[in-house]
Order: structure tokens, then sequence, then C-alpha cells
């Protein structure tokens, strides 16, 4: 990869990706800077942070287990609360997510939900063209200056004057920005998303009476929510912008993050805007975790339900904790896109209603979807229990009582491994790692929208059934090896025939089963299919 320095980058920066024209829109000279001084000022404890994360998998892998912690009990036993948010994150019944591509920005935003999370990270294929040109959009669609023209479909897209409030989720702590080095190092990935966004929107966003939010994903501790709320408070002093005006929520989507709720949302207590159950990414976590440890397989992934009993006790106790803290619980992921056939729609919609349904009976006080199509849908079930209240705070939700054996019970009654299971994680695996190599990380997939979530589980699935030598189908075939290869094999002729044979022989499908075949049969368990993938992007 060559560098690309311009006149004005500034010492000890380095651009390794391609400035197309009016990428100094947010690559500025200042920009670049303030994204060094967060390098500077925070990669080495990011580092020591994963190195954490590295040693704490050796002892899991030992046999130690998950518990709660000790030295930090005091935080979890005593009374205390975070700060209030703002008005315009008081009600987040229904929120909206998707990549920051220029047209999904705009239609993510007018689809009447009443957040939109624009996501730098599992939706977005980390392209240096997607990441630079995402911070463009979001730079034009908060000073209400962005458009679309969709030449093909001779349709124009323009923001409404009541668009949904933006939140920002960067890119995790484990990956890296390969084309962006201050002093000869990759700058953490999430450190770019966030600082680029902050430096160019923080005061435009005040100005309109709004304010920087963001979603973190990925912590496994509250040392590492610790981290971001340094971050905020450097990056708040630089600015000169008064502390506590950035709000952030945690996407709690590992299963280490279900044992430290309490302590995530005390870290951040000034800047915490609340809890979000991510269901895709904790069973992930769940697999990942304990993937060296005798524990049953989980089961095909249609089959992990909200309702097992890790999952549901994991979203109870989100609930609980925090609306004993005053904090917001956001729910799970909606991803069913609406198609044209209306047996398949009602069908589809009346599941997610239900799942809506359960969210607002539970205490959730609001939920996510991937398409606007689904909006009105997810409301309906929160309008019927908040009474024109914003949230539901106010239930303390004092009946749950989980243990630490409650969130790591994956016994699942009458489960069971199918090869339809199979060969779906197969399909839909290889389909969208193919689809994040051509730069697009949302990608609709036999009516869902997928991100990098859907390839993690179905990769890790695979993984664990053939790792865990005694695990058979449900039929008492056992699963091995060779019928794994029989049934790629057989997948990757069924999504030729499903996209075509000039789609496929231009795609990259051949280097998607390579990939896929690596992360799911390995010995060694990769961390991130992502990082694994990323040298294979531009």
């Amino acid at each position: 990869m060559t560098e690309m320095p311009t006149a004005t980058t500034p010492e000890g920066i380095s651009i390794k990706g391609e400035m197309k024209s009016g990428y100094d829109t947010v690559l500025t000279p200042q920009a670049l800077d303030f994204v060094a001084g967060l390098h500077r000022e925070f990669k080495e404890r990011r580092d020591n942070l994963l190195e954490r994360r590295r040693v704490r998998q050796k002892e899991i892998d030992g046999g130690a287990q998950l518990e709660f912690l000790d030295a930090t009990r005091e935080i979890r036993t005593t009374d205390w609360q975070v700060a209030p948010v703002p008005h315009d994150l008081e009600k987040r019944n229904v929120e909206i997510t998707g990549p920051v591509a220029r047209k999904m920005v705009i239609n993510a935003l007018n689809s009447a939900a009443d957040v939109f999370m624009a996501d730098f990270e599992d939706a977005n294929s980390p392209t240096w063209s997607n990441t630079v040109e995402g911070q463009i959009n979001l730079y034009d669609a908060i000073r209400h200056q962005i458009d679309f023209v969709d030449e093909r479909r001779g349709k124009s897209y323009e923001l409404t004057d009541d668009p949904a409030t933006l939140m920002v989720r960067p890119r995790g702590w484990h990956l890296d920005e390969k084309h962006l080095f201050v002093d000869g190092a990759a700058v953490p990935a999430g450190l770019v998303d966030f600082g680029l966004y902050f430096f160019h929107n923080a005061r435009e966003l005040m100005q309109r009476n709004k304010g920087p939010y963001f979603y973190l994903p990925k912590l496994e501790s509250h040392l590492e929510a610790r981290l971001w709320n340094d971050v905020f408070e450097y990056a708040q002093n630089e600015l000169q912008i008064p502390r506590g005006t950035i709000k952030a929520t945690v996407l709690l989507e590992t299963i280490h993050a279900a044992f430290e709720m309490d302590e995530i949302l005390y870290e951040l207590r000034e800047h915490s805007a609340g809890l979000n159950a991510g269901r895709w990414d904790y069973i992930f976590s769940a697999i990942k975790t304990f993937r060296n440890q005798q524990k049953p397989p989980l089961p095909d992934r249609a089959q992990v339900t909200m309702s097992v009993p890790f999952m549901k006790a994991y979203t109870d106790r989100l609930v609980q904790v925090c609306h004993r803290r005053g904090a917001h619980a956001i729910g799970g992921m909606a991803a069913f896109i609406p198609t044209g056939d209306e047996e398949t729609n009602e069908m589809a919609l009346r599941k997610v209603g239900q799942d809506k349904e359960r969210e607002a009976k539970d205490g959730f006080d609001g939920t996510w979807v991937a398409h606007p199509g689904l909006v009105e849908v997810a409301r309906k079930p929160f309008d019927a229990v908040l009474d024109g209240k914003p949230h539901q705070k106010h239930r303390r939700r004092d009946d749950v009582e989980v243990s630490e054996q409650d969130l790591v019970h994956f016994e699942i009654p009458r489960a069971s491994i199918t090869e339809k299971g199979m060969r779906t994680n197969i399909n839909v695996g290889i389909q969208y790692i193919e689809s994040w190599l051509q730069g697009v990380g949302a990608a609709a997939i036999f009516n869902l929208m997928e991100d990098a979530a859907t390839a993690e589980i179905s990769r890790s699935q695979i993984w664990q059934w053939l790792h865990r030598h005694d695990t058979t189908l449900d039929d008492g075939r056992s699963i091995d090896m060779a019928l794994y290869r029989q049934l790629v094999d057989e997948e990757m002729q069924q999504i030729r025939e499903l996209v075509g044979s000039q789609r496929f022989d231009s795609g990259r499908f051949d280097d998607a089963r390579r990939i896929f075949d690596r992360v799911a049969t390995d010995d060694d368990f990769a961390e991130f299919f992502t990082l694994v993938a990323y040298d294979e992007l531009e």
C-alpha cells in the first residue's frame, strides 16, 4: 500500500489511502492533529487492554469461570445514578441502524424512527472510501446539505425537516485503521471514527440543540469503558466543550460485559446513555469465550431465541441494572426486510411485533430495526405500555434475580442441530463475507439485513460443532470435516444458482469460501473474521 502524503499532512501522520476529491473536507490538518493526539494519548492503554483480553481468554481456556467482580462489589450494591440525558435522547422507542452510505443515511434519518445509529462497525465494510465518505456523509447530514441522486432509478433523496436523532457507532477496540498511521503505528480504528466525527461536528450539533452521541461496541470490561470515558474527557477538554456533553450507549454484546453491567455504567456515568442488548454478537461471544470448555454446544441459530435461559437472564438483568441506575435499556435488532410477497411479509411482521411486544413488556425503553418498513410495527407495542411517556425507567424489575450460573446456563430444552442449520450457516456466512469483501457491510440475504455479526455466529457455530467431536445432527450423523466439506461444496453451487453465474463469476465467492473455511475450521479460533479478512480490503 503506497503512502499518499499531502502538502498539509501534519508531522508524524501518514495517510496510506487514496486522497480522492472531497476527502479534504474531513481529513483536514487540524482534524488529523486531533486524531493523532488521541492516538498518542490512548493507544498504549488500548493495546494493554487487548492483551488483558488475551490473558483472560487463556484463563478461561484453562477452566476459569466468569464471575461478578469482588473488587467492584460496592459499585453493584450502593445507590448511584448516571447523569440525565438531553431532551433529544429521552425518547428512543424505535432506533434504526445502518451503514454510513449516503442514500442509507438519508433514508434512515427520514424513517420516522426516534434515533438513527450510523454504523462504522458491523454494518460497514471498512474500506478506506467507506470510512472517509461516511464521515463526509454525516458532516453533510448534520448541516442539512446532504442529497443523493440514484441515476439508475431516476430518484432523488433529500433530508426532511425533522430527521431522527443521530448516534454514531465507531469501530471496536480490537480494530486498527490500516490507512492512517501516527508515528509509524496504525491508529486504533475507533479513535479515527470517533475523532473525525467529534472534531468536525460536536460544536455544530450543539448549535443545533443536539449533541455528539455514540454507541460503543464489543466492550469486554469496565476498564474498556473507562478508557472510552477518558477519551471523551480528553476530547471535550481539547475542544473546550463542557464535560458530559458526549453521551454514549454501550452495546452489551459480550458475555464478559454481562458480568460488569453496573461497573460499565458507573465508569461512563457522566456520559452514559444506557445499554443495548446486542443479541447476535452476544451469542457469538458466548461461543467464542467458552469454546474450549465442555459446555453444551448451542443449537441452530434460529433456536437460540431471546426466551432461552441464558439470553433471558442477560436481558432481564440489563433492564434491571439500567433502570436502577436511571439509564435507558434498549432492546435487540429486528432484521427482517419487507418483500413483495404479502404472505411472507405478514408472517415476518407478526413475529417482529411479538418480539417487540416481549421487549416492551419486559421493561425495555426502546428497540432496534434494520428497515424503515419496520418502524411503526416496532413502535406499536411500546406505545401500548408507555402511555405517552418517553420511557419506562420507573419499572425497576425488582422481581429479577440473576446468578452467575444463570448467565452461562447454555442448556436449551428440546434444541437440536440440523443439516438445515449447518447449510444456513455456511450459505449465509459465505454470502455475507463476499458482500463485505466487495465493500458492502449491510447485506440483504434471505429477506434479512445481515451484518458482520451474522458471519461471526455462522462460522463460530460451525467451528464449535466441528471441534466437539461428539456433536451430532438431529438424525444421528456425526458433524465432521467430511460432512462439512460436502455441505460447503453443495452450498457454493446453491449460491451460484441464487445469484446467477455472471454475478458469481465476477464476484469474490471463492475468496469468501477460503476465509470462511479458515475461521470455521482452523484449530486456532480467530478472534474476529474481520481481522483475518481486513488485509483483503482496499
